[in-house]
């Protein structure tokens, strides 16, 4: 499944690639929320190649309904993370392929093809980045972090936006960024790039590998509560674990979805 997973998220960035810098077919799902013909047909590559070894296991993507076979394996996917980066021809973008195995994950993988990195993970195993084992930062200090995050599609309506975390963390750590693509935010957290990353109101294949890798490398996932991750829900929190409690505190200040 490790093998079959590596070779989806190559194929489907393959596909991406090909179409990068390109004119592209977009369409709005929201006012800020973009769908390319490129994330339909990664999805559509990586897809075949999964069904193409395990076709009775079920799937859930971002762009496709497949139906429910009742299966106990569910691949979590997102074709590209990232659209509008990628539209913008901006690349910052990832392949995220996450395996559950009775509704836990088991297995993510990352993959960034602009810049030919490869994040992987099983549980239990560790993290590796292009066949390399990682582990989160060591930084202990919230005024020496280098934190992301990113904001919901609902911004401009919602006034649970996420504006008034960022204020606050943007106040008390070093610094912080807002890339666009959840995925890579998570996987620079494993791998010691960023300190901490928190988000809301996102989707489980946004999340799902990333939040493992995490784990593996020695990390820290929960909601904002503190409770255990649910990547179906609304909220996600990722640190280095060393700046986990310091960043509870200042999430427990602002709105929750």
């Amino acid at each position: 499944m490790k093998e079959i997973a590596l070779q989806a998220a190559v194929a489907g960035g393959k596909v991406l690639l090909e179409k990068f810098g390109r004119t592209l077919q977009i369409r709005h799902k929201g006012e800020v929320d973009l769908v390319t013909d490129a994330d339909q047909a990664a999805e559509e590559m990586i897809v075949n190649v999964i069904r193409g070894i395990f076709p009775r296991h079920d799937i859930l993507a971002e762009e496709g309904d497949y139906g429910v076979r009742k299966s106990p394996y569910q691949w979590i996917i997102d074709p590209l993370d990232g659209t509008t980066n990628f539209a913008h021809g901006l690349p910052w973008w990832t392949v995220s392929i996450a395996l559950a195995v009775d509704g836990e994950v088991v297995l993510g993988v990352v993959y960034n093809p602009a810049m030919g990195e490869l994040f992987i993970a099983e549980k239990g195993q560790g993290a590796r980045l292009n066949d390399r084992r990682f582990q989160v930062s060591k930084t202990d200090q919230l005024d020496q972090a280098l934190l992301a995050t990113g904001f919901p599609y609902d911004r401009k309506q919602s006034p649970v936006n996420n504006y008034d975390h960022f204020v606050a963390f943007q106040q008390a750590a070093q610094a912080c960024r807002r890339p666009g693509a959840a995925s890579l935010d998570l996987v620079y957290t494993a791998c010691g790039r960023f300190d901490g990353y928190w988000e809301m109101k996102l989707k489980p294949w946004d999340i799902a590998a990333g939040q493992l890798i995490v784990r593996e490398a020695g990390g820290r996932v929960s909601d904002f509560s503190d409770a255990p991750l649910d990547i179906h829900g609304a909220e996600i929190l990722a640190s280095n674990g060393l700046l986990h409690q310091a960043m509870l505190e200042i999430l427990a200040r602002g709105k929750r979805p």
